[in-house]
């Protein structure tokens, strides 16, 4: 099912966006084989980012990273993912890093399953993480430069939670 509300519904559309928007809402599905890194350093105005579900199943590096004005990341039910919930690929990396506005981080179910790498650093206005299961299933999080003494977090048992500051 098509998302309405999507700015983004194919990675033409995704590579075509000015560096200024303020908001990318990506539809359900948007993924391309020759699509694998997912850098979105260049949307220096971002404030709100929403990826739908399925989408960008070949990405292996996603790098967010450096955005000021960033204050909150959706991301639904198995997006990032290959849908092997059982493997880690070890070139797969999520980065999110230096967007001090940024409050609150959402992942659906079963996105980044393979993913090995999942850091997150200098989001100190960060107030929740949520994330539904079986995503970064086997990579350690890394929460570096964050104070959680006021936070929320949710996460399954399953995975190993690292603290480094």
């Amino acid at each position: 099912m098509k998302n309405p509300n999507a700015t983004v519904t194919s990675i033409n559309e995704f590579n075509a966006l000015a560096s200024s928007v303020t908001t990318i809402v990506v539809d359900n599905g948007v993924s391309d084989p020759e699509f694998t890194e997912l850098d979105l350093t260049r949307f220096t105005q971002l404030k709100s980012l929403v990826i739908g579900r399925h989408s960008f199943a070949y990405v292996e590096t996603v790098n967010i990273t450096g955005l000021s004005e960033l204050e909150s990341v959706e991301i639904d039910t198995r997006s990032f993912s290959m849908w092997d919930i059982f493997h880690t690929d070890p070139n797969r990396h999520f980065y999110l890093k230096n967007c001090p506005s940024l409050r609150e981080l959402k992942i659906g179910y079963s996105s980044f399953s393979e993913y090995s790498v999942f850091e997150i650093e200098n989001v100190n206005a960060l107030e929740s993480i949520e994330m539904g299961g079986w995503q970064f299933a086997y990579a350690s999080l890394e929460l570096k430069g964050i104070l959680l003494s006021q936070r929320v977090m949710t996460r399954p048992a399953l995975s190993q939670i690292t603290h480094l500051w």
